[in-house]
């Protein structure tokens, strides 16, 4: 089954728009009926595909007929056809022409087959109840988990299950310390390589009692693990039945997986119009179920030492797991960087707390930075992108401070971005600084910090020379001494602009 809303959704990738009666968007659709002109009466489903209908009305009067809460049709809807579908209560999808029936089908079929929403997610509703099933027949409790030990499922009869098992169950993952035991003992690598079950030995020391798990793979690749809580060993027939619970659960997640890798695929796009300005932003932003009035663009990057593309990925999954109304942005995924769409006013707070969520879905050692965009209507999404794109640049340069918000930084974005500018992919190797610069190497005096420090002092020796932890004198002297050696023309504005510019460009490339 699937939501009606869900399916208006994915289908209006592919042109599809409402017409007629307003879709109740928490209509369950449970079964797809099509149109069969050699049959004497339609079969009876909750969406129909008026496939070879001749018109919008003979479309509506055949869903009518095959007790169908909506109908998909090809073309445009008639205000006949619209007033016949309010006359019925059907509810219209009128899919661009140029998209075949074959692929409308396809989505159509897949959505409902795939199967509703689970509380973690994207899923099919009936995980859990597969879970207790596989927990009847190997007479053991069972979770199901992710490749990342995060909990998807888990059966019934978890109060007489160890502490360890209690605390997978209420936290939805695998505690740290007991991930790292089953490591160390090779359980771990066990399930990245057999399908064959695997019996887990009692380790008091994490609360766990012993337990038997296997890999829920397809092919060679690995998309989980069930888990039978259990003293001992399992006979060869609950083994086996272990075994084929867990066939039976891949072919659920990968149906899941085809399932919410066509709705990301949906709205990537929807996303990349907004943030490129090229679409009309209240028809994408009603598509994506964005109703706020202000929001930011936040730009994120996430990479490990030895590989950058597959972290962005991790990070992009995270970003858009749960569907519609579960999850407040809307992201896509634009070469290295995740852009997400979030609701958020004047106060940056929200945005710093969903990178913070992310962040804590993903493995410790992922590095991630992340920059804000300042606040935007619709209108103006694709400046706030830019904002977020240089606000992340800072972040990546201070990883160790928190997410940089564009209207909290602005006048650091600034100077970072002067600095790249004036830098040009090179420190300037003439000019005054450059002049000085090699001076202090040849000679040992400190003329760049001087000049550096009377610029903050805003012309002030006193101040400069508080700054140097030197005498006013000396700073005089200094600025006496790189005359001689460069041209130094301090009263004019410019000139100190541009001086102070390439003092960070300098100080840049010393870092």
């Amino acid at each position: 089954m699937v939501l009606l809303d869900r399916l208006i959704n994915v289908l209006g990738a592919y042109g599809a728009r409402p017409a007629g009666p307003r879709p109740d968007p928490g209509a369950v659709i449970r079964g797809v009926a099509v149109h069969d002109p050699t049959e004497p009466r339609p079969e009876e489903g909750d969406i129909f595909l008026a496939v070879g209908a001749g018109s919008a009305e003979q479309a509506v009067r055949l869903a009518a007929a095959a007790r169908a809460v909506a109908v998909v049709l090809r073309g445009s809807c008639s205000a006949e056809g619209e007033a016949l579908a309010a006359e019925h209560g059907v509810a219209v999808l009128a899919v661009d022409p140029a998209v075949p029936w074959g692929q409308i089908a396809g989505i159509v079929y897949g959505l409902v087959q795939e199967g509703g929403e689970t509380e973690s997610g994207r899923g099919p509703a009936d995980l859990p109840a597969l879970a207790d099933t596989i927990a009847a027949r190997v007479g053991a409790p069972v979770t199901i988990e992710d490749r990342r030990f995060r909990v998807l499922a888990h059966s019934d009869r978890q109060e007489a299950a160890d502490r360890a098992r209690l605390d997978t169950v209420l936290g939805r993952r695998v505690p740290d310390a007991l991930q790292r035991h089953l490591t160390e003992t090779g359980v771990t690598a066990h399930l990245a390589s057999s399908a064959e079950p695997v019996f887990v030995p009692p380790a008091p020391e994490h609360g766990l009692a012993g337990r038997t798990a296997v890999a829920v793979r397809v092919g060679r690749e690995v998309l989980g693990s069930l888990w039978a809580v259990g003293d001992r060993p399992l006979d060869a027939v609950r083994r086996e039945l272990l075994a084929e619970g867990a066939r039976t659960v891949a072919l659920h997640l990968l149906r899941t997986r085809v399932s919410a890798d066509l709705e990301r695929q949906v709205e990537s796009d929807l996303v990349n119009r907004l943030l490129e300005g090229g679409t009309d932003p209240t028809e994408a932003a009603g598509r994506l179920g964005l109703a706020a009035e202000r929001y930011r663009v936040v730009a994120l990057q996430a990479h490990t030492p030895g590989e950058r593309h597959a972290a962005v990925l991790m990070a992009f999954e995270r970003a858009t797991t749960g569907f519609g109304w579960s999850r407040p942005g809307r992201s896509t995924v634009f070469g290295s960087t995740v852009y997400t769409v979030l609701p958020c006013g004047a106060d940056p707070a929200p945005a710093r707390d969903w990178v913070r969520e992310t962040r804590r879905g993903l493995p410790e050692h992922v590095v991630v930075n992340a920059g804000i965009g300042g606040p935007a209507d619709l209108s103006r999404l694709p400046a706030s992108r830019r904002e977020a794109d240089e606000s992340l640049t800072l972040h990546a340069a201070r990883p160790s401070e928190p997410p940089v918000a564009y209207d909290e930084s602005w006048d650091d974005v600034l100077l970072h971005r002067l600095r790249m500018a004036s830098a040009s992919g090179r420190r300037p190797a003439d000019g005054p600084v450059a002049d000085l610069a090699r001076h202090d190497a040849e000679h040992g005096t400190r003329y760049v910090p001087t000049l550096r420090a009377w610029l903050l002092a805003q012309g002030d020796p006193s101040a400069a020379a508080r700054l140097l932890d030197v005498h006013p004198n000396t700073v005089r002297y200094r600025l006496r001494k790189m005359a001689e050696h460069t041209r130094l023309e301090l009263d004019d504005p410019r000139m100190r602009l541009a001086l102070a510019i390439a003092l960070e460009v300098y100080a840049e490339g010393e870092a």
